[in-house]
């Protein structure tokens, strides 16, 4: 892999702070000084505030990024339109705030050299940025998620994600959050990378760890009140832990094999 080619799916919502101080500048400066065949895709998410006008504008002057405006599916969603017109062989899922800089994706291809399927950033136990509540919230939930699924993953959670492309095809359509979103039943806060990672794990799949940089970036004003959003989405990610956990004692994973 002297020079990989990789899709790269940006989920945009409410992100007009972030834009406006040069996030996919950053993003596209990298990428024309790298070795990569890329393409950027962003997903917006039906954002409420100037993030598609912004991102509209800037696409219009960088050819290898494109923009597609989606029904509201939150972030999978988002990464699932995005993934579907995904072009190349590899696939990296990243934030728009880049808490995670894309220069990390330096530490996350060479692995693909060593047989691996997918390799995933971690952000490890100090993260800086999050207060001690989110800190606790985070290790707890680690816990309770390792218990429950017998994982040796330490950070699922981490929005720096990349995967085979055709594996990826194949694993989004049987997330449960995303046979909701096709069959009209609308979307929910999900622990999606939690799920996408089991089944990846169950198909046996080969999964990297790696160590990234990670710094609290986000500058967006407009997703609403955050520490509101954080009780709330902590509770159901929780649950659907529990769901992947009930779903896997009653075999839905099972007899699932990896192309």
């Amino acid at each position: 892999m002297d020079k990989p080619s990789i899709s790269i799916i940006i989920p945009c919502y409410n992100e007009e702070n972030n834009l406006k101080r040069g996030v996919l500048t950053q993003v596209a400066e990298f990428l024309d000084k790298s070795k990569l065949s890329y393409e950027v895709i962003i997903g917006n998410d039906k954002s409420t505030d100037k993030s598609l006008s912004l991102v509209k504008k800037f696409v219009k002057s960088h050819p290898h990024f494109k923009v597609l405006d989606l029904p509201k599916g939150g972030k999978p969603g988002a990464i699932w339109g995005g993934l579907q017109q995904a072009k190349y062989p590899l696939v990296l899922f990243t934030d728009m705030d880049q808490s995670t800089p894309i220069s990390e994706i330096n530490k996350l291809l060479p692995f693909y050299n060593k047989g691996y399927d997918i390799v995933i950033g971690s952000r490890g136990q100090d993260r800086t940025g999050f207060n001690f509540i989110r800190l606790l919230g985070s290790k707890i939930f680690s816990l309770f998620r390792k218990i429950l699924l017998h994982s040796s993953i330490d950070d699922t959670q981490c929005g720096f994600k990349s995967m085979k492309t055709d594996l990826a095809k194949e694993i989004f359509p049987r997330l449960d959050v995303i046979k909701n979103i096709q069959s009209g039943q609308g979307w929910r806060v999900s622990a999606y990378d939690v799920e996408m990672l089991f089944i990846a794990d169950k198909m046996g799949c080969k999964i990297k760890e790696v160590p990234v940089l990670w710094q609290d970036e986000d500058t967006s004003v407009t997703k609403g009140d955050a520490n509101a959003k954080y009780i709330i989405e902590s509770k159901r990610m929780a649950e659907e832990v529990w769901r992947v956990f009930k779903n896997n004692l009653r075999g839905l994973y099972e007899n699932k094999s990896k192309k």
